[in-house]
């Protein structure tokens, strides 16, 4: 199952991830039920950092530190070859030049049976939300403005993809929205 969630934040500051502020309570509980069963993660190459364009060189490992939140394989997409990463923890970025279709491939194969998780950014989700290889995703709205952005939704028909939500859970942080994707008929 590719498995979309808009909560990685809540993740390195919940107590999945041991920070300091992090909170536990229904927001919390939610996202650690989204990481149940991931075995590998596909990430837009913003995602993993900052850089444009050919690799400068080797020296940027991603904005985590040492050790990422992930502690599986990591595809992230890129338009740019460079080798894997190997970080502590069981992180392994996988750098893929081919597309969406061969990241979920490759994430698939190394996930061994359990869950891909579509990590972000807004471009990549919208590419694999219009290629309809989304199975589920979770959204959580938060009530804070945080200024201009890209548009997640913008032109897109998600009922005309054949997603419908199923699930709506309020809480006084988030309304967690869940989309699943309709069975073909």
């Amino acid at each position: 199952m590719l498995y979309l969630a808009s909560d990685l934040a809540s993740f390195v500051t919940g107590s999945i991830h041991v920070v300091d502020g992090g909170e536990t309570g229904m927001d919390n509980d939610i996202v650690e039920r989204g990481f149940d069963n991931v075995g590998a993660w596909i990430l837009g190459r913003n995602m993993f950092g900052p850089i444009r364009g050919p690799w400068p060189d080797d020296d940027w490992k991603g904005w985590w530190g040492d050790e990422p939140p992930y502690h599986c394989p990591v595809f992230a997409l890129t338009h740019h070859a460079r080798d894997a990463v190997e970080m502590r923890g069981g992180t392994v970025f996988h750098f893929v030049t081919g597309g969406i279709e061969l990241a979920l491939e490759q994430a698939k194969a190394a996930a061994g049976g359990g869950d891909v998780r579509l990590g972000g950014g807004v471009q990549t989700i919208r590419q694999y939300l219009e290629a309809r290889l989304v199975d589920s995703l979770h959204l959580a709205v938060s009530p804070v403005l945080l200024g201009a952005g890209e548009h997640l939704f913008g032109g897109l028909d998600l009922v005309a993809l054949g997603y419908e939500c199923t699930q709506y859970i309020p809480s006084p942080k988030a309304a967690h929205n869940v989309f699943d994707k309709r069975a073909t008929r």
